[in-house]
């Protein structure tokens, strides 16, 4: 009944591999989406496998709703991971074939002439022998600390009639790809490979055995000591500090590695052979993003503007009607506008934020900072826990406090994952409250490339109910009772249970549409498969994980699951109940996660506007409709992607394509392009 989660985003990483093999893609695009399943992996190694590890520590045997052990998921884990990374290398290879073609040239040992060795010889001896430090491992000398994701050269040397083992570190701070000019063109050899060419004059006088190049990933999940301090900030730095003395969860290794080296490696780290990843290639290949400037195709996507928006007072047009913005393809400057108009209007008195992801040169940041200087009182929720983005929260955190902004540092045991703004502004000797609540992250770099829908409005109701979170996350209450926005742990599992119910009742005329990055929870799978039995036609978008079986006789039948793997990040989640009041369309910080729903804060809101919610929906049709960038889950838990179509139909591109001049012919013009 149930797929499992670990092997389900193993499938969604696939699925971003296949991307690899595109040919309808740019090159570089191509090679973007080899870099990216590295970094995936990279993070779910750190986070998902520690986590598996720390079961079998603990000798924990019971079996998961897939009725598998921690034991039994972390040898398919191994399996998995292998061949996915064998067909990674082939594919990389393919396109870097095709490199040469665009004067890109990555020279392998085997392929050095004299001419391309003089010169890595002069950069070695002028730019790297300075930097790199050998390390020895003898009786006096432990075997050195090894940090996360770094590579790391190690040697087997002979010493007095004995092999003794020692290491160098390829420099993190140099560029992972150095380009020679040989013959006149231009040529690329990596880092570590131009290490090992010259690795003699580190040892000299000894005789190098063999050479090897390792990566160790380590357990970077955060432990909090409560009683390690009083202050929770000095709690997640002491965290953050320790995250690069995690346990090692996974090593990478040559696989011409000598036997020796490796056995010594694995009794270093105390790994067993299914911790082991033997690479016939190349090591960590997120070394291609250095490339992406060079491609003329992966341009910026200028996001399109919205005329009624441009030189007009912003909160004059929210006053006129609700305003609905999908990022990246209208850009999130206009989010950005708001806020730093809040930050000099003299009639705002407070703005309140809650800050999850923000990037590292964030104008929202400086305009809160701002609007502290000016006089207004505001106040922001920085999340401290916002996983690998914690020290950068830590940094803004502080940088807040310094200009007068009251900063709240999250709320202990619940991420804040929670999207909203509250701008409290006085007008003709009243209040008014706007507010913009979104799907994604105040982060202008993510917004450039993650598909997001945000919503600004001055209703009353949603402004009191602002108000109220505020007041709940702020203070000291544990629960809250809102009208419009519905806040998890304490309201988000009924409502959605409530509005499945509601199909329920109208059987085989109900209708759910549900979009999301990942679908796990149990109650609300079962609540599907309930909905499904009743006759309601149920189809999910799930970009990521879904346990979730579809298409099983009297469980599932009436349910379908695609995903959508594009240019852009599918991130917006959008939920349609056909008979819910008082709206069709609910918008979401929250996937149907267990956590999101009772271990996160988190808001749905109804899109109360009718041509918003409109538009919305045949958004959501369009995705539906979606042939060329889709994959369809089928009910043995293979993603496979239409063979052959009449017509190709990309939600993102058509979505880049259109124009907006307002919502009424933006309307017209996915109808047509629907028919």
């Amino acid at each position: 009944m149930y797929f499992n989660r670990e092997l389900s985003w193993l499938k969604f990483n696939e699925r971003v591999l296949g991307e690899v093999k595109n040919e309808t893609l740019p090159l570089f695009e191509r090679i973007k989406f080899s870099a990216i399943f590295s970094d995936n992996l990279d993070e779910f190694f750190m986070i998902r496998v520690a986590s598996i590890q720390e079961q079998i520590k603990a000798n924990y045997e019971k079996q998961d709703d897939s009725e598998y052990t921690p034991n039994e998921i972390f040898s398919k884990i191994h399996d998995t991971v292998n061949t996915l990374q064998i067909r990674q290398q082939s594919l990389t290879e393919t396109c870097m074939n095709q490199l040469e073609d665009q004067g890109i040239n990555l020279i392998r040992k085997k392929n050095y002439d004299e001419k391309l060795i003089r010169k890595m010889e002069t950069y070695f001896d002028e730019m790297l022998f300075p930097v790199l430090t050998p390390m020895a491992v003898d009786f006096s000398r432990p075997f050195p600390f090894v940090r996360n994701k770094y590579i790391y050269v190690v040697c087997k040397l002979m010493i007095d009639n004995e092999h003794k083992l020692a290491l160098v570190q390829v420099p993190s701070n140099l560029k992972r790809i150095v380009k020679f000019k040989v013959h006149h063109e231009p040529v690329y050899v990596l880092l570590e490979e131009l290490i090992i060419q010259f690795i003699d004059r580190l040892f000299v006088g000894h005789m190098i055995i063999d050479t090897s190049l390792f990566r160790i990933t380590r357990n970077a999940d955060l432990y909090l000591k409560e009683d390690a301090a009083d202050d929770l900030l000095m709690v997640i730095e002491e965290a953050v500090k320790n995250r690069q003395r995690g346990e090692a969860v996974r090593l990478e290794v040559s696989k011409n590695c000598d036997l020796w080296i490796l056995e010594k490696l694995k009794l270093i780290y105390k790994l067993k052979n299914n911790q082991v990843y033997l690479i016939n290639g190349l090591i960590d290949m997120t070394f291609w993003f250095e490339f992406l400037d060079k491609a003329e195709q992966l341009k910026s996507y200028k996001p399109r503007k919205m005329p009624y928006m441009s030189a007009r007072n912003i909160f004059k047009m929210i006053a006129e009607k609700d305003i609905f913005i999908h990022h990246p393809f209208e850009t999130f400057n206009y989010i950005v506008e708001f806020i730093k108009t809040a930050s000099k209007d003299s009639n705002v008195l407070a703005i309140k934020q809650t800050l999850y992801r923000v990037s590292g040169e964030s104008e929202i940041i400086k305009a809160l900072g701002d609007a502290a200087e000016n006089g207004k009182q505001v106040t922001v929720l920085v999340e401290l826990m916002a996983r690998f983005d914690e020290e950068k929260n830590i940094e803004w955190a502080k940088e807040l406090e310094k200009k007068g902004v009251h900063v709240i540092y999250g709320i202990y045991g619940f991420k804040t994952h929670s999207k909203i703004t509250l701008v409290v502004r006085k007008e003709m000797k009243r209040i008014k409250r706007y507010v913009h609540i979104s799907t994604g992250n105040y982060n202008d770099k993510t917004a450039a490339f993650y598909t997001d829908m945000g919503y600004l409005t001055c209703r009353e109701n949603f402004g009191v109910d602002a108000s109220l979170f505020f007041n709940m996350i702020f203070g000291f209450s544990n629960a809250i009772e809102t009208q419009y926005l519905k806040v998890s742990p304490y309201q988000l599992r009924k409502s959605f249970y409530q509005l499945i119910d509601g199909e329920i009742k109208y059987g085989s005329k109900g209708c759910i549409i549900a979009k999301m990055n990942s679908l796990v929870d149990k109650g609300i799978i079962d609540k599907l498969y309930e909905a499904s039995n009743a006759g309601v036609k149920i189809q999910l978008i799930v970009r990521g994980i879904c346990t979730l079986v579809p298409g099983l006789s009297n469980l599932s039948e009436n349910i379908t699951v695609k995903s959508i793997i594009g240019e852009f990040l599918e991130h917006s989640r959008i939920y349609y109940f056909k008979h819910a009041k008082p709206s069709k369309i609910y918008l979401s910080s929250a996937d149907w996660m267990t956590r999101n729903l009772d271990r996160r804060v988190e808001l749905m809101f109804p899109i109360l506007e009718d041509d918003i919610s409109t538009r919305i929906e045949l958004i959501l049709s369009l995705y539906l409709k979606d042939n060329t960038q889709s994959w369809h889950l089928r009910s043995n838990g293979d993603y496979e992607k239409n063979k052959s179509v009449k017509r190709s139909i990309s939600a993102q591109k058509i979505l880049k394509t259109l124009e907006y001049i307002d919502d009424e012919s933006f309307i017209q013009s996915l109808k047509s392009v629907l028919e």
